[in-house]
């Protein structure tokens, strides 16, 4: 019996995370406007480029520092400490 009610909280609590997820376009409720222009913009921004991260905000990442097993070349910044 409780393998039944455990399962059945499971299978409820999967169809609730499935259903919860939204497709529709993004548009202002009814009777409600856009947000207003921000003051530095040219035009009002619509609801799809307000939600498109900008590069800044999400930068293109580059982990490969070294492409080929090469000797570095000589650092005129590398001193060696004071003293």
């Amino acid at each position: 019996m409780t393998k039944r009610i455990v399962l059945g909280g499971i299978l409820v609590g999967v169809l609730a995370l499935a259903s919860c997820g939204q497709t529709a376009a993004l548009r202002p409720n009814s009777g409600e406007a856009m947000p207003p222009k921000p003051e530095a913009a040219r035009a009002t921004p619509t609801a799809d480029a307000l939600v498109t991260p900008s590069d800044q905000s999400r930068p293109k990442r580059n982990d490969e520092l070294l492409r080929n097993s090469e000797k570095r070349g000589r650092d005129r910044f590398d001193l060696p400490p004071p003293g």
